[in-house]
Parts: structure tokens; C-alpha cells; sequence
């Protein structure tokens, strides 16, 4: 078979990447310390070898630190890789150069890993029939999961333009947000989501009509930019098993190949548009979680993938000393050098990207803190990375939420750099489990955290927004394993128990794991309902994990990342099964909707609000007025919370996670009776009301059971 042969020219230098244009395509990539670069073209994904070789030439093809090259006629839908060479193979100075080494694209839109091999991208030598690929990919295609072969043939040839059908990214204020963590694979892959494509964007899109009606306003996406799979521990591959959250990325421009339906056509782009433009048409945001701290690279002896290949000197943090040690600040085995000039510069053209072209609503940046690091390991006061997100004008509008430690002790809640930077509070986390399982002495710390943390966030001109309120995450303990374990059970992950964190703050309710005692389990039910509760009376911004509103177990496995299987798929019969857990949610989602008392851009003060002859919020024990804050014994609090809006109810809450019942009075108000809106001691459906099914109680005193949260709403007499 005769190899194609296409003409070519010197190229720009901008735009980085591959950009098709009717007249062929231009292919810019950075190395700053290359001598030697070629690119390779191949007619498919998984072809044996390329039909072409162009060898770049430094007088014609390098720009400052850029090569770049123009391939005329060049379709998209071509496959390529780049090789380089530079300066001697030495570790100790940094470079990890290898001419052999296929390296793909760190700005390509779309990536192969059919044939992928680590463990050859970890050896010296030739790996051309193992490596990625990526695609010249037109971004302005129009195609779809319904399109046909030949539409999407000609979307790949850019013959047409993506229909947006005028959406574009939503602006939905932070105060009212409920964000929903959900892993895009795991939330359809079980046999019984009964969707067409389990596990893809796709399969996302069928189950939109589920978030709707749970009442979610944004989705929070596990890591969806491209990643190694492969990218475990070898116990725990030899186990079979592999990198199922994503947090080990390689290609930060281009959507995972395994959410694909049909990744070898290259059609990543078009089928997270479509998913982006079916949650909007809901109005629900997309929120990418992003792991821009480190790469799929590892350590020293880890894979030749793209930045190492191409400037890791440049691109990671190196020892001062010993360039071949690569400083770890994430247990990752490597940390981004983000406040280096130019990696500063491709994470911020990432992030526009995303923005611009995909219409994400916002980003949860994991381990953000690592990326507030200097170039030699320090902590900076104003890191250039993390400013220039907050500034940058395409990012105006995009939320952006911070992990706000890393892996080597910087902790930074309540004091992450930047304004606009909402946090995971880990402090609200750590006080909600700890008086969820019943501790003493945490009433005026807990009063702090749902009221928004002002002692983190208030002296620095901060808002409540500026918390991510969450019990759980996909980091730990599911809710139903919070209130069934003890102790984690990360024995399925080939590394004896030994991964995954010992601090959990849970308990068990009286028995490790499974059981049949009905009393046990009724009580682990009771406290799921407390914690959502709890979690959505907060002032700031509530965090559901996906699957706890079903109960979902991962029977006491709190370290998931390498489960692609039924431990953590979520099984579709929960919703049927735990139907009153669900509706339990549901309407306490809706409840939360209802109150903008609840969702306050500024802090309660408890001053009296005018017009309204009472506080906008008031703290109470047993008794009216009397908090019991100086007991050290107490588990017990209550609160009256003032409605801002003509027509909006005021509440009171009780939160009784004594042993004991406990009957409280309930504040008198002019003209006003009091509902119960819920109770989580009482049986579905009377533990959670409709603003319709609600009577008045026709006293002033209730009667609260031991561990229990109990929410009333007034209404006109």
C-alpha cells in the first residue's frame, strides 16, 4: 500500500495544538529545550504504523520555544503522536528525552488509549505500537450521539457547525445552588440503569429526568478530562483492577475516551457538548472536577506520556539539587509547576477552553493548595496561577471551587488566596459527623458552621458561599457506611487495608457492616435523614454525594478509586428499594428551594430585621432564648430563623442528638401557627410533610426523640 504524502509548510507557532482550517492543518506544540522533533500521521487509532513522518527543521519550524509545522490538505480525523530529542539522557539534569518515545499532544481535543500500554511508556525504548493518539479535531463540528455514520464523517471533515441551539453557560447565583458529586461512568454502568450506553455521557443524558426531579441544580463531574486508567499501584492492578476516579490526567483539553460511545471516530468533543447542552436545557450547571496539581506522569521511574517528554524540567517541581527528584506535594508522585510563566499560561488557556468551548459552568479544583506552591516548594502569599483564574475575563462568571489543602500538610480553608474562590470546608464536615455520632460539646462550633462559617470567611470580605457545606464526598465513607462502620475496609484494593484515610468520624450504630437487627437499621436511616437535614437548613452551599440519597454501600470501602465495578456503580433498584429515603431528599431539597432564608448571600447577624419585629435568627436550648452553649455535655439545639421574603414562612429547627427525649417550647409569633414540616423519628410519609399536608400544631411545646432533627415552618392563623 503506497504511504499518502502530504505538502507542507513552515506553520504558526499560535494557536498550540492542531487547527484544522479548510486548507489543512497546523500543528504547534511547546519544548523549550528540544534539538530533535517529528510528527507522525496515521490513518486511524489503532493502525501499525504512521503514513507519514514529518521531520521539523529548526530554522523553519521553531519559533522561540515553539515547533510548529502546516500540513496542507490535511483532513480532520487524523491520528498523530510527536517524538523528541534533546540534551543528553540524564535524570539528574531534568530532562527525560527519548526519541523513541511516542508522545501525544498535552493541548489535543481528542485522544486514543485503545492501545495504550504503561508499562512500556515506563521502559526505554520504542513504544509506537502502544502509545496514544490524538486527533485534529474541527471544534466547531456539529454532530450528536443520534447523528449518523456519515453526519458524523462529516463533522470530523468540518463541514458543519456544532448546534448549540443558543445555549450557553448558566449564571445560577452560588447562594442558590445544590451541588450533586456524581462519577459519570459509575452512575450508569450498573446492568439495571437500563440506559443505551452505560457509562458515557450519553448514558448521563438519559438519567437528566432523575436529577430533575431530586432537585439538584448543579451536577459536579469526577475528573471527565482524559486519563490513565491504568495509572494503580501494582498490587492492585495485578488484582485486575484500575484508575476509576480519574485523578491521574494526561490530556487536559480533550473529554475521556472511556465516556465515549464512539471514541475512535474522535467524536470526545461532540458528545460532551451534548451532554453539557442536555443538563442546561434543565437547568442544571456541569461543575468539572479538575486535577491540575499533577499528571498521569507519576514519579521518577513513572511514564513517558506528554510533559515529561516534551519539558518536564519546565512543567513539574524538580529538586534543587538532584533534578531527577521530582518533589511530590500530592502523594502523586509528581507536582505541576503551575506558577511557572508558561504552565501558568496552559492552565488558564485549559480552563478558557472549557468555558468557551464546552459552556462548563465551573471547576473543583482537587488539591488546589498544591497549585499556590513557587517554583521551589514554598508557600506564596498571591500565587500567579490562582489570581489569573480569579481575574481572567472568561472566567468572570464560572464558579470556582477549591480543595483547599494538599497532600504534604498546606491546609487552607478559610484562608485559600483569592475572593472569588468558594472552599470544600472540611471544618463543617469534620463538626456535622462528629455531632451526627453523637459527641458533646459542639453546639457553638456547630451554630458557627451552619450559619456559614463567618470565622472562617467573614474578616476577609468573604460571604457564606464561600462554603462548600458536605457530610460526604467521593472521598471516604458513603452516608449509609458513615453510620455502619467503625473502621474502613479497603481490603479489595490489593494494598491491605493500608490506603484510605483512618480519620472518618463515624459510627457504626451498634454493629460493624451488615445486619438484620431492624432497630440498628432503622436508626442508620434516621441518621442519613439528620445529616441531609442538617446539611440543607446550612447556610453556604450544600454538596450531596451521588447514591446517598438511596442509601448506596460501598460496604465500608472509604478508598473507591479503583472499583469500576458494582461497589461503586449505583445500583438503579436503590430508588425503588429506599423509595422514602429518596422522597425524604426530594422534599427537603424542595424545602431548602422554598426558604431564601436558607440561602442568604450575607451573614446572619441577629439583629432584628425591620418590619419584622424579630431577629433574623435566634438561639434556643430546652428553654426560649437560652442556648445551652457552656454545657459540656450538651447535644441539643435549637434555632428560630427569620423568612426575608414578604410571603416566606419563618422556621424553627431542632437538632436532639441526645439519648434522651426532650419536649422544647416553641416560639411565640403575633398571628402565626407552627407546622411541622419534618420529623426524622417518624415513619414515611410523616417524616417529611408538603407545605399542602401541613396543620397547624395548636400549641407551642414538641415533644423531640432522642437523635432526631425536626423542622417547623409558620403560617398565617
Amino acid at each position: 500500500m503506497q504511504k499518502k504524502e502530504y505538502k507542507v509548510k513552515p506553520g504558526k507557532s499560535y494557536p498550540t495544538g492542531s487547527k484544522h482550517s479548510a486548507d489543512g492543518v497546523n500543528f504547534s506544540i511547546f519544548s523549550r529545550y528540544a534539538e530533535h522533533v517529528e510528527l507522525l500521521l496515521f490513518e486511524s487509532s489503532d493502525c501499525d504504523e504512521p503514513f507519514q513522518i514529518i521531520t521539523l527543521q529548526k530554522e523553519i519550524n521553531r519559533t522561540f520555544c515553539s515547533w510548529h509545522v502546516f500540513v496542507c490538505k490535511l483532513p480532520a480525523g487524523t491520528w498523530y503522536t510527536w517524538r523528541m530529542d534533546g540534551p543528553d539522557y540524564a535524570y539528574e539534569s531534568g530532562f527525560r528525552f527519548e526519541k523513541g518515545k511516542h508522545l501525544i499532544d498535552p493541548w489535543v481535543r481528542a485522544v486514543s488509549q485503545k492501545r495504550w500500554s504503561r508499562k512500556a511508556a515506563c521502559q526505554p525504548g520504542d513504544n509506537s505500537r502502544t502509545a496514544m493518539r490524538g486527533v485534529v479535531v474541527d471544534d466547531r463540528s456539529h454532530s450528536g450521539i443520534s447523528a449518523t455514520t456519515e453526519e458524523r464523517r462529516k463533522s470530523m471533515r468540518g463541514d458543519d457547525r456544532y448546534n448549540w441551539e443558543g445555549d450557553k453557560p448558566l449564571r445560577i447565583s452560588s447562594e442558590k445552588s445544590i451541588v450533586y458529586e456524581l462519577h459519570v461512568g459509575g452512575f450508569t454502568r450498573h446492568p439495571s440503569s437500563n440506559v443505551a450506553n452505560p457509562g458515557t455521557f450519553a448514558g448521563l443524558i438519559e438519567k437528566i429526568p432523575y436529577l430533575k426531579e431530586l432537585g439538584i441544580t448543579h451536577v459536579e463531574l469526577l475528573p471527565v478530562m482524559a486519563f490513565d486508567e491504568q495509572d494503580v499501584p501494582i498490587h492492585t492492578a495485578d488484582l485486575g483492577l484500575k484508575n476509576y476516579w480519574g485523578y491521574s490526567t494526561h490530556s487536559f483539553f480533550s473529554p475521556h475516551p472511556g465516556y465515549c460511545v464512539t471514541p475512535e471516530q474522535g467524536t470526545h468533543v461532540q458528545e460532551f457538548r451534548d451532554l453539557v447542552k442536555a443538563l442546561h436545557k434543565e437547568k442544571i450547571g456541569v461543575i468539572m472536577d479538575v486535577a491540575f496539581n499533577h499528571t498521569a506522569e507519576a514519579g521518577v521511574d513513572g511514564p513517558v506520556i506528554n510533559f515529561r517528554g516534551i519539558g518536564g524540567k519546565t512543567f513539574y517541581h524538580l529538586d534543587k539539587y538532584d533534578k531527577s527528584i521530582l518533589r511530590d506535594y500530592t502523594g502523586c508522585g509528581n507536582t505541576v509547576n503551575a506558577n511557572h510563566p508558561l504552565v501558568t499560561r496552559f492552565i488558564i488557556s485549559c480552563l478558557e477552553y472549557w468555558v468557551r468551548e464546552m459552556h462548563v459552568d465551573g471547576f473543583r479544583f482537587d488539591l488546589a493548595s498544591a497549585l499556590a506552591r513557587g517554583e521551589g516548594g514554598e508557600v506564596l502569599q498571591d500565587p500567579p496561577v490562582l489570581w489569573s483564574i480569579e481575574l481572567s475575563e472568561q472566567l468572570t462568571t464560572t464558579k470556582l471551587i477549591a480543595e483547599a489543602w494538599d497532600a504534604a500538610g498546606l491546609y487552607q480553608v478559610g484562608s485559600f488566596p483569592g475572593y472569588r474562590w468558594a472552599e470544600w470546608n472540611g471544618i463543617y464536615r469534620d463538626t456535622v459527623r462528629r455531632f451526627l455520632r453523637g459527641d458533646q460539646g459542639l453546639l457553638a462550633e456547630l451554630a458557627t458552621r451552619i450559619c456559614g462559617s463567618s470565622d472562617l470567611y467573614e474578616h476577609q470580605g468573604r460571604l457564606p458561599i464561600s462554603s462548600i457545606n458536605f457530610v460526604t464526598c467521593h472521598d471516604g465513607f458513603t452516608l449509609y457506611d458513615l453510620f455502619s462502620y467503625n473502621k474502613k475496609h479497603n481490603e479489595a484494593n490489593g494494598e491491605y487495608n493500608r490506603d484510605g484515610c483512618n480519620h472518618n468520624l463515624s459510627y457504626n450504630c451498634g454493629i460493624e457492616g451488615d445486619t438484620k437487627n431492624p432497630d440498628i437499621l432503622e436508626l442508620r436511616r434516621k441518621k442519613a435523614k439528620n445529616a441531609f437535614a442538617i446539611l440543607l437548613v446550612s447556610q453556604g452551599v450544600p454538596m450531596l454525594l451521588a447514591g446517598d440519597e438511596i442509601l448506596h454501600t460501598m460496604r465500608g470501602n472509604n478508598n473507591g478509586y479503583c472499583q469500576d465495578n458494582e461497589l461503586t456503580w449505583i445500583d438503579w433498584n436503590k430508588p425503588k428499594q429506599n423509595a422514602d429515603m429518596l422522597r425524604f431528599v426530594q422534599t427537603m431539597v424542595a424545602l431548602r428551594k422554598r426558604h431564601p432564608s436558607l440561602m442568604r448571600r450575607r451573614f446572619l447577624t441577629g439583629k432584628v430585621i425591620e418590619g419584622k419585629n424579630m431577629p433574623d435568627i435566634s438561639w434556643h436550648g430546652v428553654e426560649l432564648n437560652k442556648p445551652l452553649w457552656h454545657d459540656p455535655e450538651a447535644r441539643l439545639l435549637a434555632f428560630t430563623l427569620a423568612g426575608i421574603e414578604v410571603d416566606e414562612a419563618d422556621l424553627h429547627i431542632i437538632m436532639n442528638m441526645s439519648e434522651a427525649k426532650a419536649t422544647l417550647e416553641l416560639p411565640v409569633i403575633d398571628g402565626k401557627d407552627w407546622c411541622r414540616a419534618l420529623d426524622t423519628s417518624l415513619q414515611s410519609p410523616k417524616d417529611i410533610i408538603l407545605p399542602q399536608d401541613q396543620k397547624p400544631l395548636g400549641e407551642h411545646l414538641y415533644s423531640v426523640n432522642p437523635e432526631t432533627v425536626a423542622v417547623f415552618e409558620n403560617v398565617n392563623r
